[in-house]
Order: structure tokens, then C-alpha cells, then sequence
């Protein structure tokens, strides 16, 4: 189990011989080849290289960003608030386009695989699952990400195509406003509640000296 968790789907896909116990619980999900890539399809098409990519960077960026957007917005809105959200960059069939979600808290999880399950995007069927991944460092190719990872797209281990600086500020940072909205309204929920206990206070202690004074 804990190599499972480790390498995550280091593994032949469906053909692996080791015995992978799928989890009934989790925080993760992950959405099975679902991203697809643009460079990743002409690299499996042409693993030499040989032809020249008709998309430039700033195109697979964009590409890459409108479909992160596009499932995490949907997703957050409409099945529970997300940790974390990332997606393979790697080539093998078992983690090509494979995009993991970590809820904020595992009751958001199964629902969410329940109701993707039943939905399509782009054409193609989702095919989602709980996943046992929660701790994405562990998962992750360090080699790769020092730059020097020796097996390219190839790799067993996790390599996470980046999102943009100015997308990671949109969709993160939104959920920082909340948060520093949240105690501002606390506090004025707060502040309320004391001026009406005050006001209580002071208007039994008007009608005690009230009664006091008829009494005498």
C-alpha cells in the first residue's frame, strides 16, 4: 500500500502485475486522461521529433490554462472547495492527461466522482476514481523537477505541467479574499451581537430601577 501510495500509478495501467487495493475514502480524486495535450499527442505520434510543432509555447500555455480554469472552476463550484489540483505532463498511457483533485475535505470526494462519472467534456466521457495520492511532493519526480530527469515524458513518477503565474493568482488567490473576508464578517457578527447584549443589559437594568421605584 505504501508503495502504491508513493509511486502512485507507477504502474502498467491496467496490465501491472502487482495487487493495487483501490481506496472506498479519500481527499483525492483523479480524472483519468483527461487533459489532452496538444504537444503530448505529436510527441506519442512522433517520439523522434522529426516533424515540427505547429503550436508555440504561448499556445500550449494558453491551451493548458483555459482547460485547468475551466475543470477547476466547475469543479470547486459545484462539488466543494479544492486544496489542490494538478495535472500529468508525462507520456505513458498511465498517467498521460491524468488530472488529480485534492478536496479541502473528503466528504466533497466520493459525491464528486459519483456525479463525473455521469458527465462528458470535450467529446469524451470522464472517467473518475478516488485516488490514494494525497501528499503530492512524495508523488512527484524530484529528477524532474531539477531539470534532470533522464526518462522524459516517460518517467513513473508524477512530472505537473505548471499553470500560469497569473491563472495560480486567480484561482488560488480568490479563496485568500475569502478567507480575509470571513473574520472581518465574523467580527462584525460579533460586534453585533455584543451592542444587542449590551443594550439588553442596560434596558433590564432601566426597567429593574423602574419597578423599583413603583414598588416604592
Amino acid at each position: 500500500k505504501q508503495w502504491y501510495q508513493r509511486r502512485v500509478a507507477i504502474t502498467a495501467g491496467e496490465t501491472c502485475t502487482r495487487i493495487h487495493n483501490k481506496p472506498t475514502f479519500s481527499q483525492t480524486i483523479v480524472l483519468l486522461s483527461m487533459y489532452k495535450s496538444p504537444a503530448a499527442t505529436a510527441a506519442v505520434l512522433d517520439p523522434a521529433g522529426l516533424g515540427v510543432s505547429q503550436y508555440s509555447d504561448t499556445e500550449l500555455q494558453s491551451h493548458f490554462d483555459t482547460f485547468f480554469e475551466d475543470v477547476f472552476v466547475e469543479v470547486e463550484d459545484k462539488y466543494g472547495e479544492i486544496d489542490e489540483m494538478n495535472v500529468c505532463d508525462n507520456l505513458g498511457d498511465h498517467l498521460m492527461g491524468n488530472v488529480y483533485i485534492k478536496f479541502v475535505k473528503e466528504s466533497s470526494a466520493k459525491p464528486c466522482v459519483e456525479a463525473l462519472n455521469n458527465r462528458w467534456y470535450n467529446g469524451a466521457p470522464i472517467k473518475a476514481e478516488l485516488s490514494p495520492v494525497t501528499d503530492f511532493r512524495e508523488a512527484c519526480c524530484r529528477q524532474y523537477e531539477m531539470g534532470e530527469c533522464t526518462r522524459a515524458g516517460f518517467c513513473n513518477f508524477m512530472h505537473l505541467k505548471p499553470i500560469s503565474k497569473d491563472l495560480r493568482r486567480k484561482l488560488y488567490g480568490r479563496k485568500m479574499k475569502e478567507m480575509r473576508r470571513s473574520p472581518s464578517v465574523m467580527s462584525d457578527a460579533s460586534s453585533s451581537a455584543e451592542k444587542k447584549k449590551k443594550k439588553k443589559k442596560k434596558k433590564h437594568k432601566a426597567n429593574h430601577k423602574l419597578s423599583g421605584r413603583l414598588y416604592m
